[in-house]
């Protein structure tokens, strides 16, 4: 077998150059700045200012203030928000989180005192914000978030009720809730005309079926709704209250602050709590809306309510670090992630200048930032000119506005409102046990208030945290002579005594079960476990630890000489560092080996760390656990996330077969009942549910998976799949022969024809890897070489080597750098030529032509621990995280 080795030089990754050179040593010159505006930002702002139109005259009108401060505070929010917020892509406004809080200022103190106010507390944010305290502020619990908004929206739709009935609303829920028979009674027939339409064209314009109800969506609903319904109303004459936008000439804009100075205070603080939690939860939900839409395949959002539900469902603790650097499309710029306390600054300065101009409180605003990244938005130019175009229609369009009839805001408003009591939010605070925090927020705002719900709330929600924290359950049962203690709930010091007096009904040398069902447990609750256990096994007994969050696993600690496998200290999940089992202690000990380790066991033990979740804090004793981190983690992929004890360092390996008997064991096979012993022991309960549903259903693997047969390529772990997930077929060099060949090995076309036929997998992955040996060995052939097995084998990689070699076509290579060698280089080629080979089989031809199959071409660096995928250029591009759905 001849061996070919490229001759040409590498091809460069990048055939761009530089315009211009500088000289070296110098600054590079300045770049030229120059304003660009993007034709998605154009579309963007104006699907956003239709949006904003509508919502802020009915937001004001909500508010019983002057319509005209509705579109004040949208043109700040859009031009100063826009300008100085750290979030390229919220669109800040009037809120109709604001909608009741507002009011209630209006109410009390005058429309000019509530915009001192706005002013006050738009104060009140820059000083946070120059504080950097914006994470601190997210710290709040969901439910009571989510209350807040649920008892916002109560209070906003039972107001809007009145006037969509052609009434008037009461300054309480409860008056409201009074007054309404009555006001149903009146019955105003225009006002429910008018309403009802509106209603109509706004729930069923998202629904419009087909190709043509795809081109009409693209215009808002809400829009659409009112434009119908004053359309209707100016047609027939229906003699309707519509809205009236004085002269800008008399416009109240902010005076001074009248009124006591607590409450005013209290006015100032509700405001900025407002304000600022929905601005910050609204950040922290575009970065997750645009990491979405840059890791779909179109760049654009999947869903019409994917987006809203994401705003309204952001997770109140600000961790954004699943959207790091988020993309907007592969081509596009890239979409910076949200500066919170920059975002606060933002929202600050809009406020001062919104209520200094006479305008609303300003947040972001949900179904406004939704539209603009679903719109393809890529910077904060689209936020700016949506501003714009709201101060032109301000200016401009007071004819066409004054034509909407007040019912048929209300009737948009009431909508809103209604969508803010969220079933998404309410399924997800029942499920992780906190409704009551829920109900009692969304009571407390709607009976009470805004503020006074949400300390209400936060009280609510320690008191729970503290009866969690305190109450445990713990139970002791016997079945089939196993002894089982359960424990449900966190195990702290209070639990203690409880927890000793079940223990102790275990009699000594019974099997016991310990099962834990919690979050957290103290040194105090570990200690009791762990000497508990030491007594137990040392009167003969046996203890298991287990229970339904595989976090809370805690296994036997390492004790010398207790057992034979405790002295290796290398179990399912240890980490990957360095992970070499001690096969000294796989050997019958002397004296001086027994010695030896229990040096070592003691050195481990005072230089491991162990996680607080299993041990506690300060525990110095290792434990093989598994960490709550690999919960839901295929037992392949989970080694990378364990918490077991690093293996021991001290050791330097010599002479570790001086001592072994000839009639001992070879260290290999007691490797392997080891092994095999601990599955069953820590990792068989784990998936043994799993496995029962694979046996019941059989196998439906989504993908054939080709690789090597190289020991470091574990497949489960850098696919992150479970059982059942991949058909793997592995070989020497993750060859697939052509047909017809006579290869005498028919095993690749066999995998591939009944992966494809019978298993009916939607996609097959051909991976190489780096430092191949099969590649390696390519490349080093001399002709005239015996014809061993492995030689007759790697003859499928000659197409690979002449492909290499052949200068009219381009080389796969790596994005970003070139290969590292000819090894590497025929490692890609590799993959390119055995893709093509693929095609060639009949079943995987009928498959392709038939759209039912996809072929995928990825390198994995084991160096690096970094998968490429490759691409349409032949380039195997770096798989990013940004890359990966949410």
């Amino acid at each position: 077998m001849s061996a070919c080795v490229p001759t040409r030089a590498t091809q460069p990754t990048d055939s761009a150059t530089p315009e211009r050179l500088h000289q070296p040593h110098s600054p590079p010159p300045a770049p030229r700045r120059r304003f660009h505006l993007a034709g998605a930002d154009v579309s963007a702002s104006i699907a956003v200012f239709l949006i904003a139109l509508p919502l802020s005259l009915g937001i004001a009108l909500a508010t019983g203030a002057p319509l005209q401060a509705g579109l004040v505070a949208a043109a700040v929010g859009g031009l100063v928000a826009g300008r100085f917020g750290g979030s390229a892509l919220q669109v800040s406004g009037p809120a109709a989180g604001l909608t009741v809080v507002t009011a209630d200022l209006i109410h009390r103190y005058g429309w000019r005192t509530t915009c001192a106010i706005t002013v006050l507390a738009g104060l009140a944010q820059l000083g946070l914000g120059c504080l950097r305290v914006a994470r601190t502020a997210l710290a709040v619990s969901p439910a009571i978030v989510h209350g807040m908004l649920a008892g916002i929206g109560v209070t906003i739709a039972v107001a809007q009720l009145h006037i969509v009935l052609g009434g008037t609303p009461q300054s309480s829920v409860l008056a409201n809730l009074l007054a309404l028979p009555a006001q149903v009674a009146a019955g105003r027939p225009a006002a429910l005309v008018v309403s009802a339409l509106t209603l109509i064209l706004l729930f069923l314009w998202p629904r419009l079926p087909g190709r043509a109800g795809r081109l009409l969506r693209k215009v808002p609903a809400a829009l659409v709704a009112v434009s119908g319904a004053t359309a209707v109303a100016s047609l027939t004459g229906l003699t309707l209250p519509r809205v009236e936008l004085p002269s800008w000439s008399s416009h109240a804009l902010a005076g001074l602050p009248e009124g006591p100075a607590l409450g005013l205070v209290a006015a100032v603080l509700t405001i900025t709590l407002v304000c600022s939690v929905q601005s910050l939860l609204g950040a922290v939900a575009v970065d997750k809306l645009v990491a979405a839409r840059a890791a779909s395949p179109d760049g654009a959002e999947p869903t019409d309510g994917t987006s809203s539900a994401a705003i309204g469902s952001a997770s109140p603790t600000g961790s954004t670090t699943a959207t790091a650097s988020p993309a907007t499309a592969p081509s596009a710029p890239r979409v910076a992630r949200s500066d919170l306390d920059r975002e606060l600054l933002g929202q600050g300065a809009a406020n001062i200048v919104s209520g200094a101009l006479g305008g609303l409180p300003i947040a972001g605003v949900a179904v406004r930032s939704s539209a603009n990244v679903r719109a393809g938005a890529v910077s904060r130019n689209s936020t700016m000119l949506h501003g714009v175009l709201v101060v032109v229609a301000a200016l401009l369009m007071v004819p066409i506005l004054e034509l909407i009839p007040l019912a048929s805001l209300a009737a948009l408003v009431m909508a809103v409102g209604i969508q803010m009591v969220s079933l998404h939010h309410i399924r997800t605070v029942t499920r992780h046990r906190e409704v009551l925090v829920y109900a009692v927020t969304t009571l407390g705002v709607v009976f009470l208030g805004v503020l006074q719900g949400v300390a209400l709330g936060i009280a609510v929600a320690v008191a729970t945290a503290l009866h969690r924290l305190a109450h445990t359950r713990i139970t002791h049962d016997e079945k089939e002579g196993v002894h089982h203690v359960r424990v449900r709930g966190q195990l702290t010091f209070l639990a203690v005594p409880r927890l000793s007096r079940a223990l102790h009904l275990v009699p000594h040398g019974a099997p016991a079960v310990v099962e834990l069902d919690g979050s957290f447990m103290d040194h105090a609750a570990y200690e009791t476990l762990q000497d508990w256990q030491k007594t137990h096994t040392a009167h003969g007994g046996t203890v298991e630890f287990g229970g339904r969050r595989p976090g809370l696993r805690i296994a036997e600690p390492v004790i010398p000489h207790a057992d034979e496998d405790a002295d290796c200290r290398c179990g399912p999940w240890t980490p990957w560092r360095n992970h070499q089992c001690d096969l000294t202690s796989l050997v019958p000990a002397t004296t001086d080996d027994a010695d030896r380790r229990r040096t070592d066991t003691v050195t481990a033990t005072s230089t491991s760390t162990s996680t607080e979740t299993a041990t506690g804090p300060g525990t110095p004793t290792p434990t093989r656990t598994r960490t709550a981190a690999a919960e839901n983690t295929p037992p392949e992929s989970a080694g990378a996330k364990s918490a077991d004890v690093p293996p021991d360092d001290t050791d330097d390996g010599r002479n570790r077969d001086t001592d072994r008997k000839e009639t001992d064991p070879p260290p290999t096979a007691h490797q392997l009942v080891r092994g095999i012993s601990a599955f069953q022991r820590n990792t068989a309960p784990l998936v043994r549910d799993e496995l029962e549903r694979l046996a019941r259903e059989g196998q439906r693997p989504s993908q054939l998976f080709l690789t090597c047969a190289d020991s470091r390529l574990v497949t489960s772990m850098i696919t992150s799949s479970g059982p059942g997930d991949l058909f793997v077929v592995r070989n020497v060099g993750n060859l697939v022969p052509l047909p017809g060949e006579d290869s005498g090995d028919d095993s690749v076309a066999a995998a591939i024809e009944y992966a494809v036929d019978v298993l009916e997998v939607r996609s097959i992955t051909v991976c190489g890897h780096s430092g191949c040996g099969a590649m390696q060995a390519l490349l080093n052939a001399e002709p005239g070489e015996a014809h061993t097995p492995l030689k007759r084998w790697l003859r499928h990689g000659l197409p690979s080597l002449e492909r290499m070699a052949d200068d009219g076509r381009p080389w796969a290579r790596l994005a970003g750098r070139a290969a590292a060698d000819a090894v590497e280089q025929l490692c890609l080629t590799n993959v390119v030529q055995q893709l093509d080979h693929l095609r060639a089989h009949a079943s995987v031809d009928r498959a392709l032509r038939a759209g039912a199959l996809e072929l995928h071409g990825m390198y994995f660096h084991v160096g690096e621990a970094q998968a490429y995928l490759l691409t349409e250029g032949k380039v195997f591009d770096h798989v990013r995280p940004v890359d990966v759905p949410v």
